[in-house]
């Protein structure tokens, strides 16, 4: 796993938005929390950081609970654009 680090700036792409406002407000709360801990260290093991595959070979993912995963990009510096969120089924077909 890589080593701490820190997220200085998160940018919200269109597709995650859209997903974010269709999901119930439970899980949004439960995203919001995660995101805090994502901001002061990326690779906490409650998030479950893990590298994709496949068609997204370039892109990162951590868990908002069991079902819900945000999808992520390491842009520069400390900076990371949100791609999705939904469950491991919406997001990898």
């Amino acid at each position: 796993m890589p080593a701490e680090r820190k997220i200085g700036k998160i940018e919200y792409g269109t597709k995650f938005l859209r997903s974010l406002d269709k999901l119930p407000i439970d899980i949004q709360r439960k995203a919001g929390a995660r995101e805090e801990i994502f901001k002061a260290n990326a690779f906490d093991p409650r998030l479950d950081t893990h590298k994709l595959h496949g068609k997204d070979v370039d892109k990162w993912a951590y868990s908002v609970d069991y079902d819900y995963r945000i999808k992520f990009v390491f842009l520069k510096d400390d900076t990371i654009l949100y791609v999705d969120i939904g469950t491991h089924d919406e997001m990898y077909r």
